[in-house]
């Protein structure tokens, strides 16, 4: 995948494809209704500017599972075949931490 490198306080997330299981075990994937609202950091934006002009970094890492507003689609874009949401950090709701 080619590098993107988003500007100030974006976020480039990678959604996780929702999978449900079946009584008997069975992996059925996504029903379609909805996206799910959970992904992947991919890459992270070196931060917002203050108006003081100092940059106040972005909270969430590389690689961190993150739950993101329902709307967050809207800036979706295809690299190299892969879809990904570029959203601001104000759009990220929360970390999962296992």
């Amino acid at each position: 995948m080619k590098n993107i490198r988003p500007l100030l306080d974006n976020v480039i997330v990678k959604r996780e494809e929702e999978q449900k299981t079946s009584a008997g075990g069975i992996v059925l994937p996504g029903s379609g209704s909805e996206k799910p609202n959970q992904g992947i950091v991919i890459s992270v934006g070196p931060g917002a500017l203050n108006k003081d002009g100092s940059v106040r970094e972005v909270n969430v890492q590389k690689g961190q599972k993150v739950i993101f507003g329902k709307y967050a689609d809207s800036n979706s874009i295809t690299v190299d075949g892969e879809e990904l949401l570029i959203i601001s950090e104000k759009d990220i709701y929360a970390v999962v931490e296992d």
